[in-house]
């Protein structure tokens, strides 16, 4: 399990303290699985390590960490490198937080754009039912 109660991070030039719970409720709210923040979280302080290690330090089974592992690098939030054994190590949270940002922002526009669409439709079927 993840002990440590505090993450900092360096903000304008100063070193800033989060809390653990706070750093897991922001990874969450933007999009991120409990277990996907744990994992995320972990990877962060402990740096590169290996599926058996993962295991033994948030003690999970390999088969509950693999896809999380695997959903955390389709986010771009985990990077894994393959030389003798795998190792997985967590992008920065700078990184990690832009990549959100992003997807949110064109899910946003893509919820616009068919909003349009759907309004235009809604108004023909509108104009055909009245003639």
């Amino acid at each position: 399990m993840i002990t440590a109660r505090n993450l900092t991070f360096k903000r304008n030039g100063r070193i800033k303290a989060l809390s653990l719970e706070h750093v897991l409720k922001i990874l969450e709210s933007s999009g991120f699985a409990v277990t996907e923040a744990k994992v995320y979280v972990y990877l962060a302080k402990k740096g590169p390590q290996t599926l058996t290690e993962i295991t033994h330090g948030l003690g999970m089974s390999k088969q509950r960490l693999s896809p999380i592992l695997s959903s955390l690098r389709e986010k771009g939030a985990v990077a894994s490198n393959f030389k003798p054994t795998t190792q997985f190590s967590a992008l920065s949270i700078e990184k990690v937080i832009d990549i959100q940002v992003n997807k949110t922002v064109n899910q946003a526009k893509s919820i616009k754009k068919a909003k349009q669409e759907l309004l235009a439709s809604w108004r023909n079927l509108e104009t055909q039912k009245n003639t």
